[in-house]
């Protein structure tokens, strides 16, 4: 049985040379190389597996629940109306929830660092892995420069851009988040429990004060569905708004995916990746459908400090909805815990961007200095390239921020569903590839549930939300801008992919060829538990 991975590689041109052409492809593969240092941890070709389960459950739970979340919901809500956002997010919520059971079945078996990134170079095309590869990899960038402009939002609500400039916040959150990342991934694991712990907490408060502002225990009246009703909802501006509300939808969906890639520093794989595909459910019911909800029903659609694409300030719904109902300094309140979870979440994709730049590097797909790792198997090089991206968000000092997070927010939408939709091509070759081997999917440490055609008409709706979700750049007039935003990663991803293929004149993967032997297989010493839900989640908490 397969514990840890290695590299091996398979030549696929004819020349080999320096850099990254002409170069072998490589992936990683099972190996007898890994060493132990003297806490007892494997060190796994440069990274440290040191991620324990509550870690490994709390980071599936809610690392990359950032600021964004708190408050960019607030735009859905804005253009659907409280059920729009409702519904939007359900109909997303329960594609999630399959797509995590293809993520928990390929992980379970091969935990490998680079997660479903390695998953697609094995088992579909080394093309394809690249192709995939850079474009998470700019999503992500995409995503530090956004939350470091919705922290900057945030913090202009106590202290104005004249007294503190955005890019002076900038430079303070650049040395910030390098001294983080840099101290180890134990430490990252703690930070991530801590917050995350707190982040859930938090939540829970809002939504119970959220029902107090709503039956009117500070003094402004019973609310109840009032917002519900025109001009505020249930649903406004139509299919034009519903249809926004899925691209936003995958924005802050994205991140369930981050167990794959942190299951290459996890003690134990067996039990923690089954343990966090529980937990995603409670993710999506708590974080994502109560936010759509408390914040629907306390927060009118029309109110005025809701982030939109001309906002150069913004407020949460929680925020508004309080002050409506009575509690004037909510601001102060909701923006503390909003601070933290940017904290947090700035944290958490500094550590999705540096182990995917690792592993591209590790498989030849990016300079190899970026495999450089210290002492503590942190991939300093990774990181410290990649906080530079958060100046990206110095765009606001010359467009509003609102518009800032608009064009971000729609690039990287449509490249999480590219992710979505590589992550299921892969499942679905996998499981040709297990059934052509003759394996026995009872073997597997994690099966995902159900019928193989809810796996193949979820990758069919991922498929049709790519491509129809920038029609909002062709009503009233064409809008370049929002053409340019909504579809750029589709002529990303056809270069980078025929680029790769045909310079190393890649070729998909026979199912008979896969290479499965290495995976894991069940073994019930190492899941240690056969629970299921919840008590498998509390069980793994308290480790």
């Amino acid at each position: 049985m397969a514990s840890h991975s290695g590299i091996s590689s398979s030549y696929q041109t004819d020349v080999e040379s320096d850099g990254l052409s002409k170069r072998p492809i490589q992936t990683i593969e099972e190996s007898a190389s890994d060493s132990v240092d003297v806490s007892g941890d494997v060190i796994d070709h440069g990274l440290r597996r040191g991620l324990k389960g509550r870690h490994f459950v709390l980071i599936a739970l809610g690392s990359i629940i950032g600021p964004g979340t708190f408050y960019g919901l607030g735009y859905a809500l804005y253009l659907s109306g409280p059920l729009g956002l409702f519904i939007g997010f359900g109909a997303v919520a329960i594609a999630v929830w399959i797509l995590m059971q293809c993520v928990g079945e390929v992980t379970a078996m091969f935990p490998v660092h680079g997660g479903f990134i390695e998953h697609a170079n094995r088992f579909v095309d080394p093309a394809l892995s690249f192709a995939l590869a850079w474009l998470y990899y700019l999503m992500w960038s995409l995503y530090l420069a956004s939350d470091w402009n919705a922290t900057v939002l945030i913090l202009n609500y106590w202290v104005s851009s004249s007294t503190m400039p955005s890019w002076a916040w900038f430079l303070v959150f650049w040395v910030v988040y390098n001294l983080i990342t840099t101290l180890g991934v134990r430490v990252y694991g703690e930070l991530e429990y801590i917050f995350g712990m707190f982040k859930f907490c938090a939540l829970i408060v809002l939504f119970f004060i959220a029902i107090l502002a709503n039956v009117g225990a500070f003094g402004n009246g019973y609310v109840g569905f009032r917002y519900w009703t025109p001009p505020n909802g249930p649903i406004i501006n139509g299919i034009l708004g519903f249809g926004q509300v899925f691209i936003l939808a995958a924005t802050y969906y994205v991140g369930t995916e981050v167990v794959s890639l942190a299951a290459g520093e996890s003690k134990n794989p067996q039990r923690d990746i089954p343990a966090s595909m529980s937990s995603i459910t409670y993710r999506i019911l708590i974080v994502y459908m109560g936010m759509a909800f408390f914040q629907g029903l306390i927060c009118p659609s029309s109110a005025p400090g809701l982030i939109h694409a001309d906002s150069a300030v913004a407020s949460s719904p929680f925020t508004i909805g309080y002050e409506l109902a009575g509690w004037k300094s909510a601001g102060h309140f909701v923006n503390a815990i909003i601070i933290v979870a940017s904290i947090s979440a700035s944290n958490g994709v500094v550590y999705v961007q540096s182990r995917t730049l690792y592993t591209m590097a590790l498989t030849g797909k990016a300079p190899s200095i970026f495999r450089r790792t210290s002492k503590r198997g942190v991939p300093y090089v990774a990181i410290l390239f990649s906080n530079l991206w958060g100046f990206l968000a110095l765009m606001n000092l010359s467009i509003d921020a609102g518009t800032v997070f608009t064009y971000f927010n729609s690039v990287s939408g449509t490249a999480a569903y590219f992710t979505w939709i590589i992550i299921m091509v892969t499942f679905l070759r996998l499981r040709t590839g297990l059934k052509a081997q003759g394996v026995d999917l009872s073997t597997l440490p994690f099966r995902a549930r159900g019928s193989i055609w809810i796996y193949r008409l979820t990758l069919a709706f991922f498929v049709f939300l790519l491509f129809i979700q920038g029609f909002t750049s062709f009503v009233h007039g064409f809008h370049y801008k929002v053409f340019i935003s909504s579809y750029i990663t589709i002529p990303t991803f056809i270069v980078l992919f025929f680029g790769y293929k045909f310079y190393h004149k890649t070729r998909w993967v026979r199912a008979r060829e896969m290479p499965i032997s290495d995976r894991l297989v069940y073994d019930p010493a190492l899941a240690e538990t056969s629970e299921t839900g919840w008590r498998r989640v509390w069980s793994v908490l308290k480790d």
